[in-house]
């Protein structure tokens, strides 16, 4: 196997399990959309997929989880959704990925085996970062469109984007490049696989009583 297939399935199974740590933490952050108000200015406010917070000038910090699911509104219900079906099939794809990795001390007998394992978790990987990418970039579409709102007084606070969006879009940017490593370098594989020239088995040599010739006149 050539050096550099080696270097692109490993470059994608690390960059799968970086894109799934951003995942988990774009989740769990609370910073999804920050707002700030000039009639307090000592305080900020930072709204997340499962809790509030309020930031005090100081550096507290209070958070308080949301009461219910039925008083949700409905952008925060479906990034809830994507985020955790991201992180199952990001999961997922890291978990069948390590195992098709040619260094994995696995499927050696069958190298059809790592192929499919590898291929199946590229696949799952950019559906990870589908799945990823569109919460966070409706929920960013959607704050654009609240602070340009016409309609609205120039004295209401709007919401700006938080640290949660650039890290959950980071992570989506990963997914898809981790899912295209790794299927390139299965394509590469069997392109190489290919065109490696098929041996021959060679029969043994059997070794018999030499023959004389004899002329005869």
């Amino acid at each position: 196997m050539q050096p550099s297939i080696q270097t692109v399935e490993l470059s994608g199974v690390l960059l799968c399990g970086g894109a799934w740590l951003c995942s988990l933490a774009t989740t769990l952050m609370s910073t999804w959309l920050t707002l700030s108000t000039e009639l307090l200015p000592g305080e900020s406010y930072e709204l997340g997929l499962w809790q509030s917070c309020v930031v005090q000038e100081l550096g507290a910090l209070e958070c308080r989880p949301y009461d219910g699911l039925l008083g949700l509104p409905p952008d925060i219900k479906l990034a809830r959704v994507l985020m955790c079906t991201a992180l199952a099939a990001g999961l997922l794809a890291l978990l069948l990925a390590i195992p098709g990795v040619h260094t994995v001390n696995s499927c050696h007998e069958e190298p059809r085996c790592k192929r499919v394992l590898k291929m199946a978790g590229g696949a799952l990987a950019l559906v990870a970062g589908v799945l990823g990418l569109i919460p966070v970039s409706y929920i960013a579409h959607l704050t654009v469109l609240r602070f340009f709102d016409d309609s609205l007084p120039e004295v209401v606070p709007r919401w700006e984007f938080g640290d949660a969006l650039f890290c959950g879009w980071t992570a989506g940017v990963l997914h898809l490049v981790a899912g295209t490593l790794l299927l390139t370098s299965c394509l590469c594989l069997q392109r190489d696989t290919g065109n490696a020239p098929i041996p021959v088995p060679l029969g043994r040599a059997r070794v018999g009583p030499a023959r004389t010739r004899t002329e005869y006149v």
